[in-house]
């Protein structure tokens, strides 16, 4: 593993559930975390009403786009985080794997959003307390 530990999140489409993990990843973490997005079946762009949850938490992940999962984006990866993309992820020994079940923003209101967006939040909080020893090692090396 590298110094600073890299964190992929894959749903289908990256365009909600992943978009999100990552848009608060990179504003929980700064710049300890190399912070990646990827989907399955990648959409055309990020979900309005994803973007739009994510503002009011100050976080702007507008300008992010939709991107293919490859397996050298998995090679790269410490922390892989899946979140319904099923088989569609492939497999490295080594990697550190979660499942994450959330329900998919995809066409819901911004209420049925928010708990999900809530949800991603205290999920990433976790991951950080789980990478914590890598981080602290980073910024007092």
């Amino acid at each position: 593993m590298s110094t600073i530990p890299t964190v992929l999140f894959v749903c289908v489409h990256n365009a909600g559930r992943s978009q999100m993990a990552a848009g608060y990843l990179r504003h929980l973490a700064g710049d300890r975390v190399e912070v990646l997005s990827a989907g399955s079946m990648p959409g055309d762009s990020i979900n309005p009403v994803a973007v739009a949850a994510m503002a009011e938490e100050g976080i702007d992940i507008a300008g992010h786009q939709p991107r293919k999962l490859t397996d050298d984006a998995v090679s790269e990866s410490d922390v892989v985080i899946t979140m319904g993309c099923g088989d569609a992820c492939p497999y490295f020994p080594g990697k550190r794997y979660e499942d994450w079940v959330l329900d998919d923003p995809a066409g819901q209101p911004i209420d049925a959003v928010r708990p999900v967006r809530d949800e991603i939040r205290r999920r990433v909080e976790d991951l950080i307390a789980s990478l914590d020893g890598r981080l602290r090692h980073r910024d007092h090396p």
